[in-house]
Formats: C-alpha cells, sequence, structure tokens
C-alpha cells in the first residue's frame, strides 16, 4: 500500500506486528472498527479491535450532530481508550466512518490518532488475522480537550467561501452530487435534499485510491 502521509496512515503490516499489544487491557494501544455496514463488525474483525456502530455510538441521538464532549469522552472511555492512547481506525467503504471517526477524535484534542491504510477490505482480502470475538478492556478515564473549531465548519463558514469564491469539495458520490440519489444504499435517510452546494466540486471519498483522478479535479479547483 501506500508510502507516504506516515502521520496519519498506518500499514496492515505495522498493525499485525503490534496486534499484542491491541490486544492487551493496557490502554496504549488501540484498533478501533468503524463501518458503513453496522453488522460487518460482529461477523469478524481483527483481534483487539473495538467496534463502534456510527449510528448509535457516534453521533447524538437527539439532534443531528456529532457527540459532546462529554458523550465522547464517555464512550472513549467505556471503551477501554484513554486521551494518551495510539488509536489506529478502519472500516469498510475505503475507510468512510473510520476517517469521521478520526475527525472526531482530532476535534476533541486526540493527536495520536491513525488509519489502517487500506482498510478493512485490505485486512481481509489479503488475509491478515480475523477474530469474532468481543474484547472486553477494563474503562478507563477519557479526559478530551479541544473542541478544535478550527477544523470543523459551519453554515456561516461555508456561507462566506461561497461568497469569496474559495474552493469547495463535496466527497459523495457522481450520483449523489448530481442529485440522482439522496444518498449510499441504505442511507437514504441521512440527506434532506439533493443535489449538491453551487460551486462546489466532486471528489468521490472512492476516488482518493485513484491518485491520477484526484489531482486532475484538484487542478480545476478555483483558487479564489
Amino acid at each position: 500500500m501506500s508510502d507516504y502521509a506516515k502521520d496519519v496512515l498506518v500499514s496492515a503490516d505495522w498493525v499485525e506486528d503490534r496486534l499484542d499489544e491491541f490486544r492487551s487491557d493496557d490502554p496504549g494501544h488501540r484498533l478501533v472498527e468503524v463501518d458503513v455496514d453496522t453488522e460487518l463488525y460482529d461477523e469478524s474483525h481483527a483481534p483487539g479491535a473495538v467496534g463502534f456502530n456510527w449510528e448509535t455510538d457516534l453521533q447524538d441521538q437527539v439532534e443531528r450532530d456529532i457527540l459532546s464532549k462529554e458523550d465522547f469522552e464517555e464512550t472513549m472511555g467505556a471503551a477501554g481508550i484513554s486521551e494518551d492512547s495510539t488509536v489506529v481506525l478502519y472500516g469498510d467503504n475505503a475507510n468512510w466512518f473510520a476517517a469521521y471517526t478520526y475527525w472526531q477524535f482530532k476535534y476533541y484534542g486526540h493527536d495520536d490518532v491513525k488509519l489502517l491504510d487500506g482498510g478493512r477490505d485490505y485486512w481481509v482480502e489479503n488475509d491478515y488475522p480475523l477474530s469474532d470475538e468481543e474484547p472486553d478492556f477494563s474503562a478507563v478515564e477519557y479526559d478530551a480537550s479541544g473542541p478544535r473549531e478550527s477544523i470543523r465548519a459551519y453554515r456561516e463558514d461555508v456561507e462566506n467561501a461561497i461568497e469569496r469564491g474559495l474552493p469547495l469539495v463535496d466527497v459523495r458520490s457522481p450520483e449523489e452530487f448530481s442529485g440522482e440519489v439522496l444518498a449510499p444504499p441504505g442511507l437514504q435517510e441521512t440527506a434532506q435534499r439533493g443535489g449538491h452546494i453551487p460551486g462546489a466540486s466532486n471528489i468521490s471519498w472512492a476516488a482518493v485510491e485513484q491518485l491520477d483522478v484526484v489531482v486532475a479535479v484538484v487542478l480545476e479547483l478555483p483558487v479564489g
């Protein structure tokens, strides 16, 4: 797999070499799986991996929002994750919700967090170890910092970007971008209206595996 972004990505070999640490009750290392298909984790996962359901574990259950700081602390601590843990995230669909979780960790000040290069698909397809046993780690205290508002854009930030002619990138599929569908299969309730923000360019999340496609689109983005 890739040989870049060492501060963000770790290889499957790197994770396999540290499975004993990820399986340990010591919170120094934690492996976390977050899938679009919330049933995949129960079928099999990397040994020692904690499973988070993005629908019930990683978003507010009343408002359309991410976890509050307090809920984030409670969720991570209950899973045996501390603010000092080295956390490696992975999942299906090109690490889609794993990356969403990565952002939440960063938002709440957790810097030692990484993504497994290739995600769940690469791990499974290349015959890395799998387990159906769910780890039972001791709960720990998680003391979040932040939030880091500098990495979160609100509606007014998007409106200001449009007014200034700054580049906006929509990472959904071309079908969602065009308004042909509202959301990926099984997630139809997650978008209110079809289409995209005026002026946005489409670089599909799946296209990140095709560097030439990404470069071609980025070169066409307005510079503001």
